[in-house]
């Protein structure tokens, strides 16, 4: 690995809800859920360098203790927030704010148009900067920040177990007759 640091920056929320509103059309079930360790396997290889990943949660009174104890043994630093507003979305705007004036790369994952602002400001041309999600529902100003790479947690990150129904753009050289027969 490189002496390079990827922030992997993951918005559960925005994922989950993505995932059990706009692909499923109800509340996933568990074994519907991203596998989590995938993406972290997948940022690692991508970039070639060691990653830092932060899982933000909005939590109320009580810690989701059996899920923080998951991310923690994947190699997840969960950061859970409480508060009024948005929580996850003010914290992960702080951290990639933070990041501007370190050499780290992002990889951000969520659709979510609010983050266009620190990652246009991330989007140096030295950097690497990546988005993760499901291409169909992200943000189109996150799709068009100079240089960023835009990746499917699904088809390219592989983050799930089985295949999900989503109905997508088929490159023709990827189109295969038996998906639909």
């Amino acid at each position: 690995m490189s002496q390079r640091t990827t922030y992997l920056l993951v918005d559960g929320e925005n994922i989950d809800a993505t995932l059990g509103t706009s692909v499923l059309g109800r509340r996933p079930q568990p074994e519907e859920r991203p596998r989590w360790q995938r993406l972290l396997d997948h940022a690692e290889d991508r970039w070639g360098q060691d990653v830092k990943a932060l899982f933000f949660l909005a939590v109320g009174e009580e810690l989701p203790s059996s899920f923080v104890q998951a991310l923690l043994a994947m190699g997840y630093t969960p950061v859970p927030l409480s508060g009024a507003g948005k929580v996850v979305d003010i914290a992960i705007d702080r951290t990639a704010r933070a990041l501007v004036d370190r050499a780290a790369d992002v990889m951000l994952v969520s659709h979510d148009r609010d983050f266009v602002p620190a990652m246009t400001e991330l989007a140096d041309g030295e950097r690497r900067l990546g988005v993760v999600g499901f291409g169909e529902f992200m943000a189109g100003d996150l799709k068009a920040i100079p240089g960023i790479e835009i990746l499917d947690l699904e088809y390219e990150v592989k983050a799930f177990t089985s295949t999900l129904p989503r109905v997508r753009i088929i490159p023709i050289d990827e189109f295969d007759p038996a998906e639909f027969i």
